[in-house]
């Protein structure tokens, strides 16, 4: 078989799905997706990805998307749109990617599928925005203003009632694109605080670490500090169940799902369908770019087999 692994960028997870798939038998090809493009006369397909000729590939591993214009961005989603509806396994595919890179729209299906989430609100006024951030101040509440695409923790600030006044909502250019996207901070339990990442492969939750931080951003790329954290005993079970009705909730192959510990149980935080484990791989013994990979063939792919084959 022969693998794309869509990436902006190469380096150690690349180099680990491709170790793997050469240990399943398998070619894998780094393919940028602001390479590949659409040419009806090229072959029946329309597509035209660097590598592969007039063929395609036999299933596709998104592992980046370089950011771009809004143009840009909707033709790379377009190629994995295209690759799905030509038959080729994707994983994860463009509508589940859009689904969890969205975290507005990762909110609201977490919401409607009854997953436990802290409250959130994302609209365009910035007068309803700073209104919501003074009533959230007034009751006592934090809020965290995040990028709605943004990833590793970047550009994320607390707004309304911190540490004692009033943080009135900054202006929403940049990174934030005129939307306010806002989440209600969840104070820390302890000292120093930690969040939790789950990783689920294929419905089934196989590897949790705890992400330790004197500051209450808790990402690896922000400094944390990785630990072991068991799915079969302490809140490990509780855990391991959010995060695959995360997963579940925005149809995805794989995610890492963040979760945050609160006096009423953990609650998730994101989900994301282009996930890091770099720092998870640190502290699990298990090989998760075997699994990604397993996973690929054995569910994906062999879903795709019986297919063709009725």
């Amino acid at each position: 078989m022969r693998v794309a692994i869509l990436t902006d960028e190469t380096g150690w997870h690349t180099r680990e799905l491709l170790r793997a798939l050469r240990e399943h038998g398998c070619t894998g090809r780094c393919v940028d997706l602001a390479h590949c493009r659409m040419d009806t006369t090229h072959a029946w397909h329309g597509l035209v990805l660097p590598g592969f000729g007039q063929a395609l590939p036999d299933a596709a591993i998104v592992r980046g998307i370089a950011g771009g214009s809004f143009e840009q961005v909707t033709r790379r989603l377009g190629v994995l749109h295209a690759l799905r509806e030509c038959g080729v396994p994707v994983y994860n595919d463009a509508r589940a990617i859009e689904r969890s890179v969205d975290k507005s729209m990762t909110s609201v299906l977490l919401h409607a599928a009854g997953v436990p989430t802290p409250p959130t609100w994302t609209m365009e006024s910035p007068a309803a925005a700073q209104q919501l951030v003074h009533r959230e101040s007034a009751a006592g509440h934090s809020l965290v203003l995040k990028p709605l695409f943004g990833s590793q923790g970047a550009g994320l600030q607390r707004v309304g009632w911190v540490d004692g006044a009033h943080v009135p909502l900054p202006a929403l250019d940049g990174a934030y694109g005129q939307v306010a996207h806002l989440q209600r901070f969840l104070p820390p339990l302890t000292h120093p605080g930690h969040d939790f990442r789950v990783l689920v492969i294929g419905g089934h939750a196989f590897a949790a670490m705890r992400r330790v931080s004197e500051h209450w951003v808790h990402n690896v790329a922000q400094g944390a500090r990785c630990e072991p954290q068991a799915l079969a005993d302490g809140p490990g079970p509780e855990l391991a169940r959010l995060a695959e009705a995360a997963t579940r909730a925005l149809d995805l192959d794989y995610a890492g799902v963040d979760l945050l510990p609160t006096r009423e149980g953990a609650q998730v935080i994101e989900v994301n369908g282009v996930a890091a484990w770099q720092g998870l791989q640190r502290v699990t013994r298990a090989s998760i770019a075997q699994a990604l990979v397993r996973d690929l063939l054995e569910r994906k792919c062999a879903g795709r087999e019986r297919r063709l084959q009725a």
